[in-house]
């Protein structure tokens, strides 16, 4: 699962590759938590293992992918 995150005042996204493993429901309730002001820091772990930790009040806007993951490249169906 692919999570992009948009930063106030950055010209670029941060996207974060997650396990296939990763649970939605959980990621879904702290990014809400965090964007609801519950939480002052969003953390994700990505599927290396390496944390990304963001403040909740330059969060712009948060976009989770499909849970399947598996992006084509090239031609293909």
């Amino acid at each position: 699962m692919d999570v992009r995150i948009g930063v106030t005042q950055a010209p670029r996204e941060i996207s974060i590759e997650l396990g296939d493993d990763a649970d939605r429901a959980d990621l879904k309730a702290r990014i809400e938590a965090a964007l609801s002001g519950a939480s002052d820091v969003l953390a994700i772990t990505d599927k290396r293992g390496n944390e990304s930790f963001v403040p909740s009040a330059k969060i712009a806007y948060v976009e989770l992918g499909s849970q399947e993951g598996g992006r084509s490249i090239g031609f293909g169906s």
